[in-house]
């Protein structure tokens, strides 16, 4: 079973280049955290970054990652009929967590002038008088912005809940969490108010929060080592499934009417209903139960019934070791990841891609969208479908991502990925004031716009969702998701909040007085469009 006794060829100590868990010692921690982040841009990231597994020196790493890239054939076709049961786990995991995510922050924009006139409304009803523009768009923007930070306190959930309660129950009380926002929805104008909807929108958040890190954590903890950077990389591919399905959903053909809005907000209690039903049928987290519980018996029935393998010696040696670290060293907090030295470059690693996501420039190329397509001679009527293939295209960007990563690295991909969305962008900056020029230059922007929304998802976008994983070991970790979770949902409430702001700003400042009464309302042509991001 253990392919790695061979020797490795050249002049090294053959003790020293194989791999034998019984044997082997130790690596220090803190060296160990500072080696696998050395080596994060190396073509064997999923070997580097199990910080946790006996190594003898980096040697014996390098050497498990050339073994496993030399025999993929004789595996390859083992894999797709052993591994079934993990992929449709991937498939109960990815419905109810990362999706939710991303057909809440999709399916808001259609009904957003339906949403705007039941508050005024509902505010003729109380008060008497229609409710002034400026109130009404202030309303309008926390609706959209609560999201985030209902998200952050799900996010800051997602250190404790899942360690206290196990992954699979706090999924599953996460998805109650989602069926009572949907309820919220659906009963917001029945009984004529909109701070249910800010309710639901605000519970909603919170399902995304908890139900993104734990989807991770749960995926990761139950996925073989050789399958873990792809799976893990299968949320960032639902986020993008599900920003499609929520502009396919809000067309007017189908659930972007005045009458049929509260369902389609309501629309996100299908999947908790559909994740908490299935995942019953499912085990625990196999490494939980193993590390955090000691349940060792039960351990190897759930890998037994994931994996469709009996001889599962090397796993388990390798979550005895981990237990055993594990017990000597207490779990951190945030402030421990904060002011440490020896994870000082991690966290910054960390922190400036996150950060980068939300402020590098897709949300702002989203709400232009809209203005350019227009501009160009697309029908008002057939924005919607434009924008479902914007999602298409970044769902597909992300998919290739999946396969890519671990041939090309994480920083190779990301760093590519924001120097090109930076060129790209600037050529568009240009294009967009010279666009009178000449009548085939909107197309050009058109074009412009796939390549960035292209290169966001095969860089940045699927990338910065496994770099806790990556970067820190099983203690610093929670601790991690809780900072990334922070930076990420803090980061886009500023976006959703003020960006429309800046953008009145901006008209105010430049436009003059006589061209705004044409487009009164409209910013300059710039449709008051939900944010994608």
């Amino acid at each position: 079973m253990d392919r790695y006794e061979e020797e490795e060829d050249g002049e090294e100590d053959p003790k020293d280049t194989k791999y034998k868990p019984a044997e082997a010692s130790m690596v220090h921690p803190h060296k160990l955290q500072n080696l696998i982040y050395s080596n994060m841009s190396t073509s064997i990231p999923t070997a580097l970054t199990n910080p946790n597994r006996p190594v003898s020196s980096l040697h014996s790493i390098l050497y498990l990652a050339k073994d496993l890239l030399q025999h993929p054939d004789s595996q390859s076709e083992r894999w797709k009929l052993q591994y079934w049961r993990l992929y449709l786990l991937s498939m109960v995991l990815g419905i109810g967590g990362s999706f939710q995510y991303g057909i809440q922050v999709s399916a808001i924009a259609s009904p957003a002038v339906h949403v705007q006139s039941f508050v005024n409304y509902t505010w003729i009803l109380r008060y008497g008088a229609p409710v002034q523009e400026s109130t009404n768009q202030l309303i309008w923007s926390f609706i959209v912005a609560v999201l985030s930070l209902g998200a952050w306190i799900g996010a800051i959930h997602s250190g404790s809940l899942p360690v206290k309660h196990g992954r699979k129950k706090a999924l599953l009380i996460n998805n109650v969490v989602a069926m009572v926002a949907a309820v919220l929805m659906i009963f917001s104008r029945m009984a004529k108010s909109f701070e249910m909807i800010l309710l639901g929108r605000f519970l909603y958040g919170y399902n995304i929060g908890l139900g993104l890190s734990v989807h991770l954590m749960y995926l990761g903890e139950s996925s073989p080592k050789k399958l873990r950077g792809f799976m893990t990389l299968t949320g960032s591919i639902f986020i993008g499934f599900g920003k499609i399905m929520g502009q396919i959903i809000g067309i007017k053909e189908m659930m972007g009417t005045d009458e049929m809005w509260p369902y389609l907000l309501a629309v996100s209690g299908i999947p908790a209903i559909l994740q908490f039903v299935t995942l019953l049928f499912f085990p625990e987290a196999p490494r939980y139960l193993y590390i955090d519980k000691g349940d060792t018996e039960g351990c190897k029935k759930a890998l037994q019934w994931l994996w469709q393998e009996d001889d599962l010696k090397l796993e388990l040696e390798d979550m005895q070791k981990e237990r055993e670290n594990a017990q000597g060293e207490k779990a951190k907090t945030v402030k421990d990841v904060l002011t440490s030295r020896c994870v000082r470059w991690q966290l910054l690693t960390l922190a400036i891609p996150c950060a980068g996501v939300q402020f590098c420039g897709i949300n702002a190329l989203y709400f232009y969208a809209f203005d350019i397509f227009k501009e160009s001679g697309v029908p008002e009527s057939q924005m919607h479908y434009l924008a479902i293939g914007l999602g298409a295209t970044e769902l597909i960007a992300i998919s290739l991502c999946s396969f890519l990563i671990d041939r090309a690295g994480r920083k190779r991909l990301m760093g590519y990925g924001y120097l090109l969305m930076g060129v790209t962008m600037s050529v568009l900056t240009v294009m967009l004031s010279i666009k009178d020029l000449n009548p085939s230059i909107p197309y050009v922007n058109i074009g412009l716009i796939f390549c960035v929304i292209c290169i966001y998802g095969l860089g940045p976008s699927g990338v910065s969702m496994s770099l806790p994983a990556d970067l820190f070991l099983q203690a610093w970790r929670p601790s991690a998701y809780v900072i990334s979770g922070t930076i990420n949902w803090l980061g886009m409430f500023c976006v959703g909040m003020f960006f429309s702001y800046i953008v009145r700003s901006f008209y105010d400042l430049f436009c003059p007085r006589d061209q705004r009464k044409d487009n009164d309302g409209d910013y300059g042509g710039l449709q008051q469009t939900e944010l994608q991001e």
